[in-house]
């Protein structure tokens, strides 16, 4: 086995290795310290985090610079001030025996000047994140026209944030002869491109498979319905009484609007994201490695900076946009040789995602299911009885013993069991009895086969499509909005030239029946009606062949017959219709809902039932805290 003693490292990194507790490197250090302290050549070393990368670049980096110098000779590049702050720490710690070389840490949130004024003491190694490096040295505050050594850590998360023209900016005032070590946990076109184009001849190392999950991870996901999402988070995170996680979601309020809704509801959580000022972002990651925040919940772009130990769970409260990014998110937990879980929370439409996903870190999701109220009410109250257990006396208790025996010396043995849980465990068990299950059953791996399976959904004929300026998404986008559904509940969304189809769950039904009746898109009536194939079960609601529509010659309302069906009532995929016209786009004799769109959106608004964001309408879903009824 490989010890830091055969690498090649000097006296002085080697007693600050033995005084942090290490003993033998990981597989990412073994392999490229050696390579990098024998010669000046540039490197591409792909390896997941949590692998050591930092040492594997620091600690060569360190035995290479001149401490004796105060000219900067060595700069790293990271994508966010926290990962920028984390590696100034850990390089600090690595050169502790080597008093006279300085590390400056240079980022945004935090004053310029006073970074100017370290920066010009002598800074032999500077740490930046791309955007504010590029500010000082524009203004002139920081030289590095004679560095040596380049790192570019965590490559591919900065130019998927966008900094690929700061990187190039910034590297076109250092020297061509400097040797560049590229840092990467997965290798995208991007990245490639960056290496081919700043790095000649690089070493390439290459630590399990290229943009593979670490093999520490087991990765898990749960189906619900989309609406369902938060409450599922609160089942899992209470199914693991002793969960120590971070919750990840794709934007900022979304981040902020869970938090949220986690501290009302009684979890120790915190939002990590970039509206947060550097105190305030400081103070919850403290919180969060002194555990008292169970549930850190963070967009992906804040989580870069994240180093913590011991995290059980990663949760993809949604899937990232890029399926890279679920690399970086499941490598926060399984970290130095732990194993970790990784649990993604999906709706129907993102199953394929899982595939994908799948395909790219050569793992197999589990799919599992969330617990019943029931479960999770079995599950605390052991964990409720084994933390009785293995709590340790308080021997200062003695004093109020007596007294205490005389208030309880009525009850039993079972009496005070029952009570002492009771107490505890009341609260749970008074929200999870009346729970409903929240799991979507999968009868396959796309909706496809749900449906064919004869699941609970409904088909559509609407009168409206290509012609009427519309795609898949933007009618996806118009039926969601106007009948205020979710958005995977408009689904199959298939549109022709003057007619489409779309689905909804049939618990919809009556609500798209309702919205649809005397409506109107610019003055033109549109019809919604059942289509006779491929709606799946009966559905609920009004029955599907007989239902109320407004009459064409304008008289009040009939009920249609089952034996109309042939023509108006439930339609096939394929109608009988070669126009768009006809008596049924007539104007009406009396007065009817006419959509009219909202300025700048042909397809926004909706009718007297719901508005998209009129003048007298107040916005809503302010990522606020909610109202507890």
């Amino acid at each position: 086995m490989t010890k830091f003693t055969d690498l090649g490292l000097n006296e002085a990194i080697l007693r600050a290795v033995a005084d942090m507790g290490f003993e033998t490197p990981s597989e990412i250090q073994a392999k490229a310290i050696p390579i990098l302290l024998e010669s000046d050549t540039d490197m591409v070393s792909l390896a997941q985090t949590g692998t050591g990368k930092t040492a594997a670049f620091g600690f060569p980096l360190i035995q290479k610079i001149d401490a004796n110098s105060k000219t900067t000779q060595g700069l790293i590049l990271s994508p966010t001030r926290e990962l920028c702050m984390q590696i100034t720490n850990e390089l600090k710690n690595y050169s502790k025996f080597i008093p006279s070389l300085n590390i400056v840490a240079i980022y945004g949130g935090a004053s310029i000047n006073d970074q100017a004024r370290d920066i010009k003491r002598g800074a032999q190694i500077i740490v930046a994140t791309p955007g504010r490096m590029k500010d000082m040295i524009s203004r002139r505050m920081i030289d590095i026209s004679k560095i040596e050594y380049c790192v570019l850590d965590e490559a591919d998360e900065m130019l998927n944030m966008g900094f690929y023209e700061d990187i190039t900016e910034i590297l076109s005032h250092s020297p061509k002869e400097k040797s560049t070590w590229l840092f990467s946990a997965t290798m995208p076109k991007e990245v490639s491109n960056i290496a081919k184009k700043f790095m000649k001849t690089p070493v390439e190392i290459t630590v399990g498979t290229r943009n593979t999950g670490t093999k520490n991870v087991s990765h898990e996901y749960y189906l619900v319905n989309a609406r369902d999402r938060y409450q599922a988070l609160r089942r899992l995170a209470d199914a693991h009484p002793d969960i120590f996680s971070v919750v990840f979601c794709r934007t900022k309020r979304d981040t902020q609007k869970v938090a949220e809704n986690l501290i009302e509801d009684g979890y120790n959580a915190a939002a990590l994201h970039g509206d947060l000022s550097q105190s305030q972002r400081d103070m919850v990651m403290k919180s969060f490695r002194n555990r008292q925040i169970q549930m850190l919940v963070a967009t992906d772009v804040a989580a870069r900076g994240i180093d913590v130990d011991d995290i059980t769970h990663v949760i993809n409260y949604q899937l990232p946009d890029e399926i890279e990014i679920y690399t970086h998110r499941s490598g926060r937990t399984g970290r130095a040789g732990k194993n970790g879980v990784s649990i993604t929370i999906v709706s129907k439409s993102e199953v394929r995602k899982i595939r994908s996903i799948e395909k790219i870190i050569q793992q197999k999701f589990v799919a599992k299911e969330i617990p019943n109220g029931m479960e999770i009410c079995k599950i605390q109250l052991f964990h409720l009885a084994n933390n009785i257990k293995n709590t340790e006396i308080n021997k200062d208790l003695v004093a109020y013993l007596p007294s205490i025996n005389e208030v309880l010396g009525g009850l039993t043995k079972e009496d005070l069991i029952n009570k002492v849980f009771s107490v505890e465990f009341s609260r749970f068990y008074d929200h999870y009895k009346k729970t409903k299950d929240l799991n979507v059953i999968e009868a396959g791996n796309d909706r496809s086969e749900r449906e064919s399976a004869n699941e609970d959904t409904v088909r559509y004929f609407i009168n409206i499509g290509s012609k009427d300026g519309f795609d898949w998404m933007s009618l996806k986008d118009f039926l969601r909005d106007l009948i205020n559904l979710g958005k995977d509940d408009v689904y199959r969304v298939d549109v022709k030239d003057s007619f489409s189809f779309f689905n909804t769950d049939s618990s919809h039904q009556e609500l798209v029946l309702n919205i649809f009746e005397d409506f109107k898109l610019e003055g033109r009536h549109v019809n919604v009606e059942i289509s006779k194939d491929g709606g799946g079960g009966s559905g609920g609601g009004k029955n599907r062949g007989n239902r109320r529509r407004r009459d064409d010659d304008g008289g009040g309302r009939r009920e249609r017959s089952g034996s109309e069906r042939s023509d108006r009532g439930e339609r096939s995929e394929r109608p009988q219709r070669s126009d768009r016209g006809g008596s049924r786009f007539e104007k009406k004799d009396h007065k009817s809902r006419d959509f009219k769109p909202r300025e700048n959106s042909k397809f926004s608004g909706g009718s007297n039932r719901r508005s998209s964001g009129g003048k007298d309408n107040k916005p809503t879903g302010t990522g606020g805290r909610r109202r507890r009824m």
